[in-house]
């Protein structure tokens, strides 16, 4: 039987960084659901459907496949077959998949997707409503979050170190506008699950919250 850990929490909060290092050390697959909703937003923008239209972004998504491979132990993001991976973390992507992943049809689909993966596999999956909808037995649940300024620094900070102009401002704009459309969708808000630990990584270093979730799953 699978072993499965659900990481949830808002934009920023470092999810995927811890995520991955957890997976890494407890020899587990880690599933980036928030790469799988940025390429369905990548494709929804090649094909330049608005992030208002409901109808047009349910249609396309019947359209998209994708799929997670691992390649020497590094997960790749395929949209209709295509490695998309290094395309994924644009603030145009991020913020066309929170806009279209409110769709029920996008969210039906990717998470379909994503319960057969973690039924396989022991699983690290991080996102939105991963304890609430996507894995509500999962064996441990982390709602990882942190304040809002210290989530948009630490966005500049990545964003600037990959050589791309950025406004802290802006960025923290867009967090607050995120975190109120993601916490306030119909379908799968974000929300801490009842049973769900909380840790704030505001004044954490990226070590002491890995060590911190892998001691859940000892003490589990």
């Amino acid at each position: 039987m699978s072993y499965q850990i659900a990481i949830d929490g808002p934009a920023g909060a470092g999810k995927s960084t811890v995520a991955k290092a957890v997976a890494e050390r407890l020899g587990y697959i880690y599933v980036d659901t928030g790469a799988m909703y940025r390429a369905m937003a990548l494709y929804l923008l090649r094909r330049h459907i608005d992030a208002a239209d409901a109808e047009g972004i349910s249609e396309a998504s019947r359209h998209a496949d994708i799929t997670i491979s691992y390649v020497d132990g590094a997960q790749q993001v395929l949209l209709n077959g295509e490695n998309v991976t290094g395309l994924l973390r644009t603030e145009e992507v991020g913020n066309m998949a929170s806009a279209s992943s409110v769709n029920p049809d996008v969210r039906r689909k990717l998470v379909e997707l994503q319960q057969a993966l973690a039924a396989r596999e022991n699983v690290v999956m991080d996102g939105r409503d991963i304890g609430t909808c996507v894995l509500p037995d999962a064996n441990v649940k982390v709602y990882l979050t942190a304040g809002t300024g210290c989530r948009a620094k630490r966005r500049y900070d990545e964003l600037s170190a990959k050589g791309q102009d950025c406004n802290l401002e802006e960025i923290e704009a867009d967090i607050r506008e995120r975190d109120e459309r993601d916490m306030t969708r119909e379908f799968s808000p974000l929300r801490q699950a009842e049973d769900a630990v909380l840790v704030d990584s505001s004044d954490m270093t990226v070590e002491e919250v890995i060590g911190k979730i892998i001691s859940l799953v000892q003490e589990k």
